[in-house]
C-alpha cells in the first residue's frame, strides 16, 4: 500500500493532532505537525517512536540532556520514560504507536504521571 506522506501532511491542519495514514503489524502509522511544546508525559505500556520528516524537534527526557532531532533523525523513547517533545518552528513527524492508543490534542487525556 502506497502512502503519500506529503499529501497526508497537507491534510493536517492542527498542531499535535496526529493523522493515521496506515496500520502496520498492529500499530498505527501517523503523521503530525507540531509547534510549541507538549506537556511532560510517559507511556507505561509502549515505547514512543518519532521519525522527524521536516524541521527540528527538541526532546526533553527526564534525567537526561535534551536531544535535538532534525529531518531524517529517528528517536525512540522507551516505555516508562517521562518526556516532552517541543518545537520552536513547525515540524513534521511520523509516529508509530500501538493501535488504539489514545492520541489527541487534549493533553489531559494523554498525560500519565505528568510533571
Amino acid at each position: 500500500m502506497k502512502v503519500d506522506l506529503g499529501a497526508a501532511l497537507d491534510g493536517v491542519t492542527q498542531h499535535w493532532s496526529p493523522l493515521k495514514v496506515t496500520r502496520y503489524n498492529g500499530n498505527d502509522v501517523m503523521v503530525v505537525k507540531v509547534q510549541g511544546e507538549f506537556p511532560f508525559h510517559l507511556h507505561e505500556d509502549s515505547d514512543d517512536f518519532f521519525l522527524i520528516l521536516k524541521g527540528e524537534v527538541l526532546m526533553d527526557i527526564e534525567g537526561a540532556p535534551t536531544e535535538t532531532l532534525r529531518a531524517g533523525d529517528l528517536f525512540v523513547v522507551p516505555r516508562g520514560v517521562t518526556h516532552r517533545p517541543r518545537a520552536a518552528e513547525e515540524a513534521e513527524i511520523l509516529l508509530i504507536e500501538p493501535a488504539g492508543l489514545v492520541e489527541t490534542n487534549d493533553a489531559e487525556r494523554r498525560q500519565i504521571g505528568a510533571r
